[in-house]
């Protein structure tokens, strides 16, 4: 079996009184899409800090690439790229100029250095934006530039935190065809995200949530064990079906997902609609009632219920 990229026992980081991450095990395989999925202040930049080794774990550990942080973290720093959430280059230096800084940091062989460059700049279609100041470019240019900085020493593994909170759709899915073509290419890439859609994409996903793993898997996976049946609710007043539903037992959960409610409900329950449709024929609530087939939005409801 390969090694994987990554792998936890106990992996926790506390500040003071809180506990940003709490004795998380993790094992994440290599060549693939690993998501971290949560809330903002779940700890997902916080465990990925610790796997850069720019943070130390208050308890248990971590090895990536084989390697222990951060005690080996300068012997990592060359194997690894990191994208952070906010834009972190100069933005009074041109593209070229912020490629050119980031391969002398990396101390990437000189006489390869223009066309490792121009590599970059026509893969990640920046070639003719290569004399303009970053700080004069879209959301989608930069991220591009940032994705293009953070390759450009072809590390083994990538990671990215939130890297498309600021950006159009459009730029979202040019990024992930980047991310994918990568992978096709056998670099593992661990992102972090809230957007469903994304973790979607993921090969495989960790749902963090006030610092605790509370689910991982592929998210077919994570559907198929939901542990709940999801039933569909539309009506014209979905706020009072809403408080409704929310007064039976049996129901765990009921999102709202525009004029439609998704309800999860007891998975005991043999007929679920049926339950629904008595209980708003009672309020005199009228709406359509029909059972659904999970998603991941109800997979992350069920995982983090209190």
């Amino acid at each position: 079996m390969a090694e994987p990229a990554v792998t936890t026992h106990g992996l926790t980081r506390r500040f003071g009184n809180l506990t940003a991450v709490d004795h998380v095990d993790l094992t994440i395989p290599k060549a693939c899409v690993y998501g971290f999925l949560g809330p903002n202040g779940s700890g997902k930049s916080t465990t990925i800090r610790m796997f850069c080794g720019l943070l130390k774990p208050t308890e248990g550990h971590a090895e990536v690439l084989g390697l222990r942080v951060p005690e080996d973290a300068e012997k990592l720093r060359t194997r690894i790229g990191y994208m952070t959430q906010r834009f972190s280059l100069y933005e009074d230096l041109s593209v070229v100029e912020n490629l050119d800084f980031l391969d002398r940091v990396y101390r990437l062989p000189r006489s390869s250095r223009k066309s490792r460059i121009d590599n970059q700049l026509e893969r990640f279609h920046l070639d003719d934006r290569r004399d303009q100041l970053a700080g004069t470019m879209s959301g989608g240019q930069k991220q591009r530039l940032a994705l293009a900085c953070a390759t450009l020493h072809s590390p083994e593994l990538l990671f990215l935190d939130e890297p498309t909170s600021a950006v159009d759709p459009e730029s979202r899915r040019e990024f992930w065809e980047f991310l994918f073509e990568m992978v096709d290419q056998g670099t593992t890439i661990l992102v972090s995200t809230h957007f469903m859609d994304e973790a979607e994409r993921c090969h495989q996903l960790a749902i963090l949530d006030e610092g605790r793993l509370v689910a991982e898997g592929a998210p077919d996976t994570l559907k198929d064990n939901l542990g709940a049946t999801v039933v569909e609710v539309a009506g014209d007043d979905s706020r009072a079906i809403h408080r409704r539903l929310m007064t039976l037992d049996a129901v765990y959960s009921a999102s709202q997902l525009g004029t439609r409610l998704h309800v999860l409900v007891d998975p005991g329950v043999s007929a679920p609609e049926e339950l629904i449709d008595a209980e708003l024929k009672r309020a005199g609530l009228p709406a359509t009632i029909r059972r659904v087939s999970p998603n991941l939005e109800d997979v992350f409801v069920m995982a983090t219920l209190d």
